[in-house]
């Protein structure tokens, strides 16, 4: 798949960190641990705001899959 396709075919909202943690099943303030540790899905700062693709989401969930089956 081409770049143009591939950015293209992801045009989905970005999550918010509360989006995150409700997708996730986890507290707000452990998204927010995660990102003052440089743990979990990386971030993107929208102004003061904290969003999140949902690809680097999916990305970072099979990682801890493929981690804990180690």
């Amino acid at each position: 798949m081409s770049k143009i396709s591939r950015a293209t075919a992801d045009r989905r909202p970005l999550a918010s960190a509360e989006e995150l943690a409700a997708y996730l099943g986890v507290p707000l303030g452990t998204v927010y641990a995660w990102r003052h540790r440089g743990q979990g899905p990386t971030a993107i700062k929208v102004g003061r705001h904290l969003r999140y693709r949902w690809t680097e989401v999916e990305a970072w969930l099979d990682s801890q899959s493929a981690d804990q089956a180690a």
